[in-house]
């Protein structure tokens, strides 16, 4: 009788457990979404001050850099690839876009477009090194990573360009609108058009569609007449724009062009994505979970460091986060369809 028992509970625990993953397994989004809403409650508990207007567009103005890059970093994993270029990419478009506009001479629209332009192509030497020369992404953007990098340091002479000297527009995206006293950033109204914009692209364009089959199979993809190599190429052209949007806000959250930040974006950039359920081996998430995602991360930083948290301990916590969210992503994909 105990043994009918106690095998009728670990058949009821199995079902439990396969119906989660089967929800899961068809709703990514729903997993960092309750992470993120139990954070917040946590840390308010802990901190009154954390649900105040004044922190919440704190929080926001910290995310959106990090949220334009992973952005263009789900783009890439959604094809089974990564990007560890794209901070580079971000600051040496920053740092283009203040030289343009200051040593060169340039109007500020010229300059951002311009800068903009180059980000794409950087991005667009990425996808040629991965289409055309059928080199691995993470060894492809592993070397621009340095090279990027390098003449970051060469242009700028390692120098800071403060915002005063350069034209209202490279800066604009840190000015704010206050609502209440809740402040939102031009740069965070940017960063949550593009995630809207690409919401769109990805579900209901046929350029979303093929996004998806490449990086879900790309033989099968190939086969069934989808243009896999221009579907690659594409994704890190348009991942490399948006990695300079990115350093256009950058920019404006600093009120100057650095080329001494950055270091941390690349790994900040792909916790966002991992953590908002998109799944590193491709063909799985959306752009609504990286937005999640990179809250996530913000929420926590900013909750731990109201807590007193050392920064070192804050870094343990969100580590301990991504490999959570790689284990969830592997259990989820063992679901029987």
């Amino acid at each position: 009788m105990a043994t009918a028992t106690a095998d009728f509970d670990v058949r009821r625990n199995d079902s439990l457990g396969l119906r989660i993953q089967h929800v899961l397994h068809a709703n990514p989004v729903l997993g960092p979404l309750a992470v993120l809403i139990v954070a917040i409650i946590a840390f308010s508990i802990i901190n009154g001050r954390f649900l105040t207007a004044t922190n919440l567009s704190l929080v926001l103005q910290q995310v959106t850099v990090i949220a334009t890059l992973a952005l263009g970093q789900t783009l890439i994993i959604l094809t089974a690839g990564i990007d560890l270029s794209a901070g580079a990419i971000a600051v040496f478009s920053s740092i283009l876009m203040a030289n343009f506009a200051t040593k060169a001479g340039m109007p500020g629209f010229i300059a951002l477009v311009l800068s903009l332009a180059c980000g794409t192509a950087m991005g667009a030497i990425n996808g040629f090194l991965v289409t055309r020369i059928k080199l691995p992404p993470f060894i492809v953007t592993l070397g621009t990573l340095t090279i990027f990098f390098s003449l970051n340091s060469v242009v700028s002479n390692s120098e800071t360009v403060r915002g005063s000297d350069m034209p209202s527009l490279m800066t604009w995206t840190g000015n704010s609108i206050p609502l209440g006293g809740f402040r939102l950033t031009y740069g965070s109204i940017i960063m949550l058009l593009l995630f809207g914009l690409f919401f769109y692209s990805l579900g209901r364009t046929a350029w979303g569609k093929h996004v998806y089959a490449t990086g879900d199979d790309v033989e099968a993809a190939r086969l069934a007449g989808i243009r896999t190599g221009r579907v690659l190429f594409s994704v890190y052209a348009v991942a490399g724009l948006l990695y300079a949007i990115a350093g256009w806000i950058l920019i404006g959250r600093l009120a100057s062009a650095s080329p001494n930040v950055g270091v941390e974006y690349n790994l900040d950039s792909i916790t966002a994505v991992v953590l908002g359920g998109t799944s590193l081996f491709g063909g799985r998430g959306m752009v609504l979970g990286t937005l999640i995602g990179a809250l996530i991360v913000g929420v926590f930083r900013n909750g731990l460091q109201l807590a007193g948290v050392e920064v070192v301990w804050q870094g343990f916590a969100i580590g301990l986060l991504v490999l959570v969210a790689v284990s969830l992503d592997q259990w989820i994909r063992k679901v029987k369809t």
